[in-house]
């Protein structure tokens, strides 16, 4: 796909490691449209259950390479932004929340900035390392967020400290991030790969229907929403696992006391 992004798949779970290590891992065009559809390949394969993102070396994602992009920080090219008003910076959130009903994990190995930042929030769990270092960068460039920041971030950690985190342009690492709400658990440094891998292996022994089922109630609960809609959503979700295989399997190996064997039907 990209020589800037490695794909690793193993056990149900498709890894991906962004690249580009001498940069910190910074985006430019050809790693943005290569993470987002890699994304959209794993959302299709039925034998991916869960996805991972990290980064290579001592960064997560230094954000947008502003060498690659000029001083007008635009993360588009003329060609495409004649089809695609949003670039590929609003298609982080798009492909991770929207696009894909599939868990993704973000082990944040480092620094996170920018469009890092954007592409940590984007992912459901987040995993930190403690020196990791976490910050909008955006009054740093003059710019605003984007990458569907201005959604993941107040529902990270609310309204009011989303616009001090954006606005005071707060870098903040491991422990802290984790207090804040930016991530769901913090782990040293050299443990961090160890365990982005046990964690993304525990999802795996649920159902992969439970876990597309969850994400899609989720995802539609935390937008605008009809609430007895949403409601039927969920009963709705919940019968359709139940009456799956794996949901017969699940309930049997309870009563049997033992690990169950799901297949993804």
């Amino acid at each position: 796909m990209s020589e800037l992004l490695h794909v690793d798949t193993r056990d149900h779970v498709r890894t991906l490691r962004l690249d580009r290590p001498r940069s910190k891992n910074a985006i430019n065009e050809e790693l943005a449209w290569a993470v987002i559809g890699a994304i959209e390949a794993a959302s299709r394969d039925d034998d991916v259950w869960v996805i991972a993102i990290t980064g290579t070396g001592d960064a997560f994602c230094a954000g947008l390479d502003l060498k690659a992009f000029g001083t007008g920080h635009d993360p588009q090219s003329p060609q495409t932004a004649q089809l695609d008003d949003i670039g590929w910076v609003g298609r982080f959130f798009y492909a991770l929340r929207e696009g894909c009903d599939k868990p993704i994990v973000a082990g944040i190995n480092g620094v996170a900035v920018g469009a890092g930042l954007s592409l940590a929030l984007a992912a459901d769990i987040r995993i930190v390392a403690r020196s990791a270092r976490l910050m909008a960068g955006y009054p740093r460039i003059g710019g605003s967020p984007d990458g569907g920041l201005t959604f993941t971030l107040p529902q990270a950690i609310g309204y009011e400290q989303a616009m001090r985190f954006l606005l005071e342009n707060r870098s903040v690492e491991g422990a802290e991030a984790v207090a804040l709400g930016l991530a769901g658990e913090v782990v040293d440094d050299d443990a961090l790969s160890a365990r982005l891998q046990a964690y993304c292996k525990m999802l795996t022994e649920r159902s992969p229907i439970t876990l597309r089922l969850t994400k899609r109630g989720l995802a539609a609960a935390t937008r605008s929403i009809d609430l007895p809609a949403q409601l039927r959503f969920e009963v709705a979700n919940i019968r359709r696992a139940f009456a799956s295989e794996d949901g017969l399997e699940a309930r049997k190996a309870f009563l049997e006391k033992r690990p169950p064997v799901f297949k993804g039907r």
